[in-house]
């Protein structure tokens, strides 16, 4: 073993990036083409990792190692950033795309610790439908800074 992957973090990080192949061919379609939906795909794509009993469990033992393990954090924000962030960016117009991804990531994997593994209620039982419509223009407002829907006439910082 640790002829192919050096150390059991190398072997760890390898086998979280092996889990989440085939869930990461998505990330690439995001920002594409229509961008008036780019919220509303990542949010789906996130949500349907997490919904997904194959990528669930894996998530969940990442993210609970990553609050209190800099070695599981650090391969959490490798995952993230070069299968995730990067990707979106990559495809956003605009100024500091990067930034904006990560801000709308943080609001969906903010989302998905208080439900998947804090459980805290209601939000740990509402429908994944019903989240996914509430936290789509949120996101959507991140990647594009569109304005989201329902909000006061007031100027949002860009």
């Amino acid at each position: 073993m640790h002829h192919y992957f050096g150390t059991k973090e190398h072997v760890f990080e390898a086998a979280v990036e092996k889990a989440f192949a085939p869930a990461f061919a998505a990330p690439d379609r995001i920002a594409e083409a229509d961008q008036d939906q780019a919220g509303e795909r990542m949010t789906r794509f996130v949500f349907g990792l997490w919904e997904n009993p194959a990528t669930r469990e894996p998530l969940l033992a990442i993210v609970r190692s990553a609050v209190n393990n800099e070695t599981a954090a650090r391969i959490f924000r490798g995952l993230v950033t070069r299968n995730l962030v990067s990707r979106v960016a990559q495809s956003l117009p605009g100024s500091d795309p990067q930034h904006r991804v990560e801000l709308a990531v943080a609001q969906l994997v903010g989302t998905a610790l208080l439900r998947y593994v804090i459980k805290m209620e209601p939000l740990a039982s509402a429908p994944v439908e019903d989240l996914i419509a509430q936290l789509s223009p949120v996101v959507q407002h991140h990647l594009t800074g569109d304005r989201p829907t329902g909000l006061p006439d007031r100027d949002l910082p860009a």
